[in-house]
């Protein structure tokens, strides 16, 4: 049997079929229809709410590197979407992160390593353990506002300047005596 011929003959017997069963005609034309105007009917009464393009900051990929790899990871975790292009989004730039925790994270770590013969927070350590070892043994009772400040902090010209406070009162306010236990 030919193709044109086998075509129309199922032609033929869909119409045939489709003029005996009328109700399931009108079901099968009244459905698709009854969904279209549906369809019209939730676009028309909530019209289309227009959302600006977004670029979204670049996250390097493991072969990048560990370090840009996690801070991708850790820097853009809530995934900000912003209206400009972000500056990752030109070809072959990976490290945009040098402004980031984690970079300076690093950095600092690393100058605290190299520098460290210069460093002065040793001292610092002890000068803490000396003041809590004064404050063990005396309750906190001989404790001045003096004790709790930095040696070159200018808490003492804030007062008599911006406060204009005279000099004798910023001196007794820094050696009056500090009651941990009240405080």
């Amino acid at each position: 049997m030919a193709f044109w011929t086998q075509l129309g003959l199922l032609l033929w017997k869909n119409f045939t079929y489709r003029r005996r069963q009328t109700f399931q005609l009108l079901i099968e034309v009244a459905w698709p229809l009854f969904i279209f105007f549906i369809l019209i009917s939730v676009r028309l009464s909530y019209p289309p709410y227009e959302q600006h393009e977004c670029h979204f900051p670049n996250k390097a990929m493991p072969s990048a590197g560990t370090l840009p790899w996690i801070q991708g990871i850790i820097c853009n975790a809530n995934n900000p979407c912003f209206r400009y292009p972000t500056p990752g989004e030109s070809p072959g730039i990976v490290g945009n992160f040098n402004a980031s925790i984690v970079s300076r994270l690093f950095s600092d770590a690393r100058r605290l390593l190299l520098y460290s013969q210069q460093d002065t927070s040793i001292k610092d350590v002890q000068k803490v353990l000396g003041t809590l070892r004064k404050l063990g043994n005396s309750s906190g009772l001989d404790l001045k506002l003096r004790d709790f400040l930095i040696d070159n902090e200018t808490f003492s010209d804030f007062l008599h300047h911006n406060v204009s406070m005279p000099s004798s009162a910023v001196e007794e306010l820094l050696d009056a005596r500090v009651n941990l236990q009240q405080v």
